[in-house]
């Protein structure tokens, strides 16, 4: 089974996608998440400001369906300027603490609404 699905309290998608897709009702595959607030507005700042704010609503979509960042098993984080890594990576390990899900990181020409930082998401939900 597959059901997409879409979180209140956050930002609604900008495009045609759901915040994300639980398969067979244990894998949850969360749509790259960039620093919009639940308002829809871009979160301007720095690179750790524009992160907390991608964890946010990380955090909301999960907990829509049950789940917490403990539940994540692999991120995609895709970055700007990998010059900015080591300032994103300081702000991800704060937010996801002792929990060490497998990651990727890459740098691309361009996010959505010019971000400099954006981070997708695959949990494994009950």
């Amino acid at each position: 089974m597959i059901r997409p699905f879409s979180a209140d309290g956050a930002a609604q998608p900008i495009g045609p996608y759901s915040h994300g897709v639980v398969c067979s009702g244990s894998m949850m595959f969360l749509s790259g998440q960039i620093p919009l607030r639940a308002d829809g507005t871009m979160l301007e700042g720095t690179i750790e400001e524009q992160t907390r704010q991608i964890f946010a609503n990380i955090r909301t979509i999960l907990s829509s369906q049950g789940a917490s960042l403990t539940d994540i098993v692999k991120t995609t984080v895709f970055l700007k300027n990998m010059n900015d890594f080591a300032a994103m990576n300081a702000v991800y390990a704060d937010e996801m603490g002792e929990h060490r899900p497998a990651r990727s990181a890459v740098e691309v020409a361009r996010l959505p609404k010019d971000a400099q930082v954006e981070i997708e998401v695959i949990a494994c939900v009950q």
